[in-house]
């Protein structure tokens, strides 16, 4: 049987991160009611009273009873953050923040109370579990003292895994504030305690965080292999949802992978076949690449981008990076194919104007992004080898040759 203490909290709630985000941008206004919906059923049933008084700019009132270091420390970092005003997101109701800051006054005195008592009367461990209660609280209330919090439930905890656990959950604070800097230091502590012998479900756990983080800062190859390593053993539902998770694995494998890997490694999985009729776009965007249907595929990246790439607080800052880089992907894999091109037959393919692939695929010729000339007398394109696979062609002649005086050398001496 579990150690309760081992069960990993959906703590703080990620998903209201995500409605702030989508509240936040005047361009998602199709999704501001859902949005707006979500965000305050969340903050009720999570008992959100600090992050909501920094939401709706609510005058300071008096600090509850009982007041502990972390609450100083979360207050006046709070006044710190009030002093530049931010915009309104949702409205303000005195009744809900009293209603909501009642309920923490109570939970708190209760927890310090708690705490107490195992300092005077119980031992490291009555007194680590109090810590982390506390701590946990303040992660799900919002309060900005919440790392610190955890971080002395960290110093008084022994156990290892546990140690693990409270990194993770400094990493997800970091990914609630979108403070990257936590999110690499908490990262990195996580790995070096998991290196020490964390078991082999918090090593996966750990795969996503770094996943999802490698998403975050572009780099859509690394984060991608790390979301396919933990495809099948994915339970990182306190830092992403399932399907999400699957989302954005298909949407950085896609562009990371090569024909042959995006077919064994996701088209060809069924923990992405068993999701996909839920994201249908996916795999029409995934299906018509590997089909080599190019004018389908484009639609699917235009929808795409309206649909998973701008509304995602991931993935929105590299949205622009993300369709350019494919579309350089897709012209990539049909001018392999050829070594010459009508201009007509290319814009067929992708269903644009001559013009506008005349126009694209100059503008990545001269960046270096595509290895091919346009011959605008004869209205074709013509592919180049690029130098780079030039020279690993001759490197591979050259072994091949040594190979072969090798082997028959061999042969002298054997027969």
């Amino acid at each position: 049987m579990s150690d309760p203490s081992d069960v990993v909290l959906p703590i703080p709630n990620l998903s209201l991160a995500q409605s702030l985000f989508t509240l936040s941008n005047p361009s998602l206004a199709r999704f501001h009611n859902d949005a707006r919906a979500a965000l305050l059923e969340g903050i009720k049933a999570d008992e959100m009273g600090p992050w909501y008084r920094s939401l709706t700019q609510a005058p300071s009132t008096s600090a509850p009873e009982a007041q502990t270091p972390t609450q100083t420390a979360s207050q006046s970092s709070t006044s710190a953050s009030a002093a530049t005003p931010t915009p309104t997101v949702i409205p303000f109701d005195a009744t809900i923040l009293e209603e909501l800051e009642k309920k923490n006054s109570a939970a708190l005195e209760k927890l310090n109370e708690r705490l107490k008592h195992a300092q005077e009367t119980e031992g490291e461990s009555e007194i680590s579990d109090a810590l982390r209660g506390r701590a946990n609280y303040l992660t799900k209330i919002g309060d900005k003292g919440a790392s610190a919090a955890q971080l002395l439930a960290f110093e008084k905890t022994p156990g290892l895994g546990s140690r693990i656990d409270i990194a993770l959950t400094l990493v997800r604070i970091a990914f609630f504030w979108g403070d990257r800097e936590d999110i690499t230091k908490y990262l990195s502590k996580a790995e070096v305690l998991i290196e020490e012998g964390g078991d082999w479900d918090r090593r996966n756990r750990l795969k996503v965080y770094r996943g999802l983080y490698m998403l975050s800062i572009r780099q859509f190859k690394s984060g991608g292999d790390l979301f396919i390593d933990a495809l099948s053993t994915f339970t990182t539902t306190e830092l992403i949802s399932y399907n999400d998770f699957v989302g954005m694995t298909v949407i950085a494998g896609v562009l990371g992978l090569s024909r042959v890997e995006l077919k064994k490694k996701i088209i060809s999985s069924p923990e992405v076949n068993q999701v996909l009729p839920e994201i249908p776009l996916l795999g029409e965007l995934v299906n018509n690449l590997y089909a080599c249907h190019y004018d389908k595929f484009f639609v699917a990246l235009a929808e795409l981008e309206q649909t998973h790439l701008l509304p995602s607080r991931i993935l929105a800052p590299h949205t622009r990076f993300y369709v350019r880089e494919m579309r350089i992907h897709a012209y990539s894999q049909l001018l392999e194919s050829y070594r010459s091109l009508t201009l007509d037959s290319l814009s067929g393919a992708f269903g644009v104007s001559v013009e506008f692939i005349d126009n694209e695929i100059s503008r990545f010729i001269a960046a270096g992004r595509l290895h091919c000339s346009i011959d605008k007398v004869h209205g074709t394109v013509e592919t180049t080898r690029p130098l780079k696979k030039n020279a690993q062609y001759e490197t591979v002649v050259k072994q091949g040759d040594v190979l072969l005086g090798e082997v028959q050398r061999l042969c002298k001496v054997l027969y």
